[in-house]
Order: structure tokens, then C-alpha cells, then sequence
């Protein structure tokens, strides 16, 4: 009984601490490891702001840990149920105490906000943990098992390969080695993890996958949530070019320069106060841009990024979600020659 609880303790007093540390590494790496610049961030940006960014790049997370720990459990508790000992291990714990809608609310969640590339996966978790939960709950109706176990994953499985064959054959002729392997390989396995395994090596099988998943998770989240930008990028019109801070003051250059030529800043847009408008460069610099200097200002898109992969399923990419299908799309517009560091021709 202690050491389930005491390990319980301690994974609720550090789990709403692992947020902070990644908004806090988040505005360090912003900073560019300058103390000074940091403290200037933590003091203007939203925490609000940033929640959210948290919340969107890693939503996904959440289904992937219940999911995942879901099946380790419950293989655990089939296969060795003599081993299995809530009051000892945190594995167990967490099976016993977790209600089948949290699993279900996972799969929703999961379908929702994971790429296509990755839904045969999500296919296969959730057929693993309603084969395991039978077979658990219904021992004496083998005809259900055999249903359940054995029946639905082939039938997915050829499901699964009808639709998603033409894209698994396009993505293995282009050498996309890793898409073909997460469209093929899941719908097969569904039918492997869908029993027991040997009770002698169940405990270390499943609490050994735990422990990786606990300890990979933290580090794949963290390295996905260093990238998502926590500042929106604006680009600054400024009425006159002036030697960049620290710059020094070449007369020569500034004489051939047209004094009234403006100067475009694009950086992230940390405040604006009364008398500055505070962004920070490309270059990690905290810029002051006077207020009075200041023309005009234009919100910039954010990077889509270059897709890894240019596979489609029926017209839907693989590295697209069900929720960029369903979320209505920001119309087109001419970009604005501002967020490119030009000034505008009829300025």
C-alpha cells in the first residue's frame, strides 16, 4: 500500500511542475540564455498565452499516455493477475482506478488531433484495449473473444488496407521508409497484443514499456514544445533607418543612405507601452522602437513549414489531422511585402 501511494504523491506533486518547466525552457531558449531578456519576457508575456500554446502543440500527448499505459496495464493484469497489486505498483494503480470512458475519450481525442500518418496506430491501441478488456470481463463466452479478439482486428486490418494501400505503395516508392512503415505495420500487428503473454515475463514486459514511455514522453513533448512560437511576429514600420543597436555609427554609410527611406523590423512583438514598442529581433535582440518613429504594423503569418512527406490518402496528406479538416480555413490573401522586411511601394 505505501508504495503505490507514496509514488502516487509524487507523481501529482511533480506533474503540474512539468508545465512550468517547459514554458520556463521556452522563454529561455526565446531569450537566447540572456538572463535579462528572459526577466523582460516573463514580465510582458501572457501566461494566459503561453497555457495555450502549450495546450495546442502538445494536446496530443494526452491520448498517447492514456492510451498507451491503458493496454500495459491491462495485458499486466491478464496475463500475470497474480502480479497484479494495485497497492504496489503504479502501473496496476492506475489501471484499476481508470473508468473505460477515460480510454474512450482518448480515442476520440486521439483521432481528432493526430496526423493521418499515425491514426493505423491509434487503430491498433484501441483494438488491443477492447480485446484485452473482454477477455477479461467476459472469461466464460469464448465466442465473444474469439469475436473481438480475432474477428475485429482482421477485419480492420483489411479494411485498413484497402483504403490506406495506394498511399502505403506511394510512400514506399518514394523512400519514405517511415510513413509506409506507420501505415502497414499497425493494422498487422492489431491482431498480435490482443491475449495474454506469458506470466513469467508479463511484470517486466509491461513495467519496463512503462518506464520507457514515462521517460521518453517528457522528452519528445519538450522538444516539440521548444518549437512552437509563444510570440506572435509582427513587422514594425519605422519612419527613418538608424544604425541597428550597438551598430556603430558609420558617417560614410549613413551619408549614401536616404534619411527619410523607412525601415521595416520584423522580430516577435513582446509589448507596447507608452512612450516604445518592445520587439525581439531575429537575432534574439530586445529592440525599444519609439513610438513616434513608429508608421505602421502588420501581424505576420507563422511558418507552416515544408511537409516532411507528400503522400496523400484519397486527398488528405498524412501529415494532416480530422481537425484541420473540420476547422474552417483562412481564406487566401496577397502576403504582406512588410513581413518579407520591405516597406510598402505606396508608403
Amino acid at each position: 500500500m505505501a508504495g503505490a501511494r507514496q509514488a502516487q504523491q509524487w507523481l501529482l506533486t511533480l506533474l503540474p511542475a512539468f508545465p512550468v518547466l517547459l514554458l520556463v525552457l521556452r522563454l529561455w531558449q526565446l531569450s537566447r540564455q540572456d538572463m535579462s531578456t528572459m526577466l523582460l519576457l516573463v514580465q510582458y508575456v501572457s501566461p494566459l498565452g503561453l497555457l495555450s500554446a502549450l495546450l495546442i502543440a502538445l494536446l496530443w500527448a494526452l491520448p498517447l499516455a492514456v492510451l498507451t499505459f491503458g493496454v500495459l496495464g491491462r495485458l499486466l493484469r491478464l496475463s500475470a493477475p497474480d502480479r497484479f497489486e494495485p497497492e504496489r505498483s503504479l502501473l496496476a494503480s492506475w489501471t484499476a482506478r481508470t473508468p473505460g470512458w477515460v480510454l474512450t475519450a482518448g480515442v476520440a481525442l486521439g483521432a481528432l488531433t493526430w496526423q493521418l500518418r499515425f491514426l493505423p496506430t491509434l487503430l491498433m491501441l484501441g483494438l488491443w484495449l477492447l480485446a484485452l478488456r473482454t477477455r477479461y470481463l467476459f472469461p466464460d463466452q469464448p465466442t465473444r473473444i474469439l469475436l473481438v479478439s480475432v474477428g475485429l482486428p482482421v477485419a480492420a486490418a483489411v479494411l485498413a488496407y484497402a483504403v490506406l494501400g495506394p498511399a502505403i505503395w506511394a510512400a514506399a516508392s518514394r523512400g519514405e521508409v517511415t510513413t509506409a512503415a506507420l501505415l502497414a505495420v499497425p493494422p498487422a500487428a492489431s491482431v498480435l497484443l490482443t491475449g495474454p503473454v506469458p506470466a513469467r515475463v508479463a511484470p517486466t514486459l509491461t513495467h519496463g514499456l512503462a518506464y520507457v514511455v514515462a521517460a521518453v514522453l517528457p522528452l519528445v513533448m519538450g522538444a516539440v514544445f521548444l518549437r512552437v512560437p509563444v510570440l506572435p511576429t509582427a513587422a514594425v514600420e519605422m519612419g527613418a533607418a538608424e544604425p541597428a543597436d550597438g551598430a556603430p555609427d558609420d558617417g560614410a554609410e549613413r551619408a549614401s543612405a536616404d534619411p527619410a527611406a523607412p525601415e521595416v523590423l520584423v522580430g516577435a512583438l513582446i509589448t507596447v507601452t507608452d512612450t516604445s514598442t518592445i520587439v525581439l529581433d531575429e537575432t534574439g535582440v530586445v529592440r525599444f522602437l519609439p513610438n513616434g518613429r513608429v508608421r505602421s504594423q502588420a501581424l505576420c503569418p507563422q511558418d507552416a513549414g515544408a511537409p516532411y512527406s507528400v503522400v496523400a490518402v484519397h486527398g488528405w496528406p498524412v501529415e494532416a489531422t480530422a481537425l484541420d479538416w473540420m476547422m474552417p480555413q483562412r481564406p487566401l490573401a496577397d502576403p504582406d511585402v512588410r513581413c518579407d522586411g520591405r516597406a510598402p511601394t505606396g508608403g
